[in-house]
């Protein structure tokens, strides 16, 4: 039957389940596969072996459980998006699947590093030369329009050279800048020659099909409802931003647009980052990203989920002109607000419905937050929280935020303690500024000038006493609803860690490049007329500067780098801190912000014990607990607001320690992250962790170093396309379906029942049943490491030799107790039929558990850091949350909560130092 149509080479595709027509071999040999493999799922209607392909009619393919096939879906988004292009096809002639089957698996090559257009164009030459019958594009550009017409193109928009105005719309015409008249195009020696080139590009992703895209397939338009269907029961737990109170007063406020679960919500990040690396050249290229905060929380901040929405091109930082760029977003996004998109909805039986988008709030870090919020982020009034009542002085060199017994109670007996800063506190805790109150603050200011023009906007403006820290009022007041909402721009908890981190390490260590207990510190405290122990002092003729107890020693300092030297965390949680630990222990170099992450939430209070006195370092662990509280998984309301409370008391504390010059905004920003998280829900959503990796991977698109913004736009629409077709290949490894880094596989679970009932042929009686009710074999097989439910295991031996630590296991008691050890064996118990058992082998800490032997899938992965208060032998057990594992049930139906394994309420702000030992110091024999 299908004889007549083997190729010229005597091959023909073969449909077993192992090749699924992805390989071609000859006849012999496809009777042999079809015999061993047996025959695909759902391959019904024979394409590929002669029969015709009947339009709209998708194949099927073997579910994911292997059981009852699925329809492919592609046909449908396919013709949904280009059915203008789709013809009938002749009997073998390829399909319009085909051609995107074959265009996606070029395209998936092109990525490759070091891959020119011109190479490409020529592989697709070669490849319509040995494959004639395959109808493959002509070039690159013919691919990108091809793209273009699935919705994941972007249009070019010309800039002035003064970043004064976009040549867009109105402007499109136009020659000159309508603000500066500077020429839009490069001139040579005056003149114009050959072609325009204009001096800068924008380039503009639109929103609105990539949205339509996510419902295109049920895939995604099943997940765009989990915001209503998985949010928290609990109004005390917060585990999503739907859970926070500027969601809920935002849809009380628009009860049409929250009538309809599929309206979109959007979060946007916009960041600075240099595309040539660490190249000393000077370039500041501006990204705005998008998320979808509809989808699930494992997933709306993976890259794969997020969109590039502009694309701001260098080589200068866009400042106050953000507005300028941020134009085409806008309108695009009133236009979603006001008249929304018609959208198919592959998981609705209403098909097609009216889309609507609503931006929530901004991610940036804090320079970055005043160019899009309007608000300067220095001077005295450098809080947007705080206002114009921002408690700062003036010290030498700069400004300080200090002044924190203002936010405490009238009656505190702390405002009347002379030794903060020598005076007593009368002023009231500042106001709480409500939306309207901001806006008659905008009222107030005036209209500058756009772009850096030396004539026109580049003339520096001085502010007016009215105006406050007002520069502009952004761009974003355009949208219908951005006045009323709570939660306009975050304060990005990952830099504002950073930044306290390396105050409190450089402090600490002495470092003369961070410390802030610097000369003109101390000559502050003279002005101040507090601490005088700290003051300088003249001996023979040389400038003395007393020992502060809140620095280390210089052997202390020594032991505190050789702690973090010693430091060997689980595999993938951290970097090697050891690498940044200077030759000479005195000082940690170059840490990044997740490794200032780590330092805060998990060394810092166990390294820094015994090197400072009692009251510095319970206020350093009151800090650090903070910060485990506020990156919890799962938040409590609850927490926040006590934790809003405590923090005033933890600022004082840091008063009477630290001189005021330790005290920069960032220091400041802390007191307001409380409020914040009960405000948008969990930080790990509106953090820039997501948004920077994301930055790395539009780096590494970056092939032309002359065109950096070209080849991130071209590298961005192409991986953008492959991200799109990968969801619709099961048989193809991509970035859906590769396997995880620590991927144990997947194990079907099966109920056990009595070894007897085979006799009764029971149908409970499976396989695996037999096969376990029978003697194991007499061999064990004997592992130094295994993956259990995606987490790496080691034995301690193996684990001794590596810069890596993933022998630590616990495992939980019959009551509140939990166990701890080490992993010393795995063992794997062979059964019939290929079954097997694993068994962990623990030495466990004394005292606590006397059986050695848990089951693999009983043990919990645990890291020891080393006590050195203690001695060489004490340890002090380190909980994890892995990254890729989440604490779910199937389609959030069921009753139990979601996301509660790592909750902000597993965390005591106040440590109570004698009941240390009893929680998590453990002694090792």
């Amino acid at each position: 039957m299908v004889k007549p149509f083997v190729n010229d080479r005597g091959f023909i595709k073969c449909p077993c389940r192992r090749c699924l027509n992805n390989a071609s071999h000859q006849l012999e040999d496809l009777e042999s596969h079809i015999f061993r493999n047996g025959f695909m799922f759902g391959y019904n209607q024979w394409i590929h072996h002669g029969e015709p392909a009947t339009a709209n009619a998708g194949t099927t393919v073997a579910g994911p459980s292997g059981g009852i096939p699925e329809t492919d879906e592609m046909f449908d988004v396919l013709d949904d998006i280009i059915s203008e292009d789709a013809d009938e096809d002749a009997v073998g002639g390829p399909s319009a699947n085909d051609q995107y089957d074959d265009l996606f698996a070029a395209l998936r090559s092109e990525l490759h590093p070091g891959w020119t257009n011109k190479s490409f164009d020529e592989l697709l030459k070669l490849l319509k030369l040995a494959f004639p019958k395959i109808d493959l594009v002509e070039s690159h550009y013919e691919a990108k329009k091809l793209m273009t017409k699935m919705g994941l193109g972007y249009s070019s928009i010309h800039v002035c050279k003064n970043d004064c105005a976009l040549f867009w719309k109105e402007n499109s015409l136009k020659d000159t800048c309508p603000v500066c008249s500077e020429s839009r195009w490069k001139l040579h020696s005056g003149k114009r020659s050959g072609k325009n080139v204009p001096h800068k590009v924008l380039r503009y992703f639109p929103v609105g099909p990539r949205l339509k895209r996510l419902f295109a397939t049920s895939k995604t338009a099943k997940l765009m409802r989990w915001h209503s269907t998985g949010k928290s029961k609990d109004n005390d737990v917060m585990r999503h931003p739907v859970d926070g109170k500027s969601w809920q007063e935002f849809d009380k406020r628009h009860p049409q647009f929250a009538g309809d679960v599929r309206n979109v919500r959007l979060g946007l990040a916009a960041d600075g980052f240099n595309p040539f690396g660490n190249m000393s050249l000077s370039y500041s290229m501006w990204p705005v990203v998008l998320t979808t905060y509809n989808l699930p929380p494992w997933i709306c901040m993976k890259a794969e989920y997020l969109m590039l929405s502009l694309l701001i091109p260098g080589p200068q930082s866009p400042g106050k002109d953000m507005d300028v760029f941020l134009r085409p977003l806008i309108d695009e996004l009133k236009e979603l607000w006001v008249h929304g998109l018609d959208t198919h909805d592959a998981a609705s039986e209403n098909g097609v419905f009216r889309m609507r988008a609503a931006l929530l709030w901004t991610v940036n870090d804090f320079p970055a937050r005043s160019s899009l919020s309007g608000w300067s982020g220095q001077g005295y009034r450098a809080c947007p929280t705080c206002n114009e009542d921002t408690p700062s002085m003036r010290v030498i060199g700069k400004t300080a935020y200090f002044g924190h017994r203002r936010f405490l109670p009238t009656n505190h007996h702390w405002r009347s303690n002379l030794q903060f800063d020598g005076r007593t506190e009368r002023k009231r805790p500042p106001r709480r500024f409500s939306t309207a109150d901001i806006l008659e603050q905008l009222r107030r200011v005036k209209t500058g000038i756009p772009g850096k023009h030396p004539n026109y906007g580049g003339v520096k403006r001085k502010r007016g006493d009215d105006e406050l820290n007002w520069r502009k009022k952004s761009i974003f007041y355009e949208l219908p609803y951005w006045a009323t909402i709570e939660l306009k721009h975050n304060l990005d908890v990952m830099h504002i860690e950073k930044n306290v981190c390396d105050s409190l390490l450089g402090t600490l260590l002495g470092d003369p490049h961070k410390s802030k207990d610097s000369d003109n510190a101390r000559r502050d405290l003279v002005k101040l007329g507090i601490r005088h122990e700290l003051h300088l002092f003249e001996d023979s003729n040389k400038l003395m500067n007393p020992t502060a107890d809140y620095t280390f020693s210089e052997a202390n300092r020594r032991k505190f780098c050789r702690f973090i030297r010693s430091v060997k965390f689980l595999d993938g949680f951290a970097s090697n801190l050891s690498k940044n630990v200077a030759q000479n222990d005195s000082r940690l170099l170059g840490l990044k912000s997740h490794d200032c992450h780590v330092i805060m939430q998990r060394l810092l209070p166990v390294g820094c014990r015994s090197l400072v006195n009692k009251n510095i370092w319970s206020t350093i662990v009151e800090l650090c607990t903070f910060f485990n509280q506020l990156c919890a998984s799962t938040v409590n309301v609850s927490d926040m607001v006590e934790a809003q409370n405590q923090l005033v008391l933890i600022l004082c504390k840091l008063e009477r320690i630290f001189p005021p010059a330790f005290f920069d905004i960032m220091i400041h920003l802390v007191l307001h992250l409380p409020e914040e998280a009960i405000l948008g829900g969990p930080v790990h959503m509106r953090w820039m962790y997501p948004f920077e990796r994301y930055l790395k991977r539009l780096k590494d698109y970056v092939r032309n170093a002359a065109k950096p913004e070209g080849s991130i736009a071209e590298g961005y629409v192409v991986d953008e396309a492959l991200t799109f077709c990968s969801r619709y290949f099961d048989d193809v490894e991509t970035r859906f379906n590769r396997p995880d880094r620590n991927d144990d596989g997947i194990h079907p679970t099966r109920q056990l029942s009595i070894y007897a009932m085979h006799r009764m042929q029971a149908p409970e009686v499976t396989t695996e049943l037999l096969s376990l009710s029978s003697k194991t074999n007499m061999v064990v097989s004997s592992y130094q490491a295994c993956i259990v439910n995606g987490v790496r295991f080691v034995t301690h031996d193996r684990d001794v030799r590596l810069r890596t630590q993933n022998s630590g296991v616990s495992v939980p008691g019959t009551g509140q107790e939990m166990f701890y050890g080490q992993l010393q064996q795995i063992l794997e118990f062979s059964y019939l039929n290929g079954f097997s058992v694993v068994l962990f082998r623990c030495k466990w800490f004394k005292s606590y558990k006397d059986d050695q032997f848990i089951l693999a899938s009983q043990a919990k992965h645990v890291f020891y850091v080393a006590d050195p208060s203690r001695g060489p032998n004490w340890r002090v057990v380190q909980h994890v949350k892995h990254r890729s594992i989440w604490d779910i049930t199937d389609d959030g139906l069921s009753d139990i909560d979601l996301l509660q394994h790592n909750s902000s309420s597993n965390f005591t702000l106040f440590v109570d130092l004698g009941n240390l030992q009893e929680i998590n110091l453990l002694r090792r024999d």
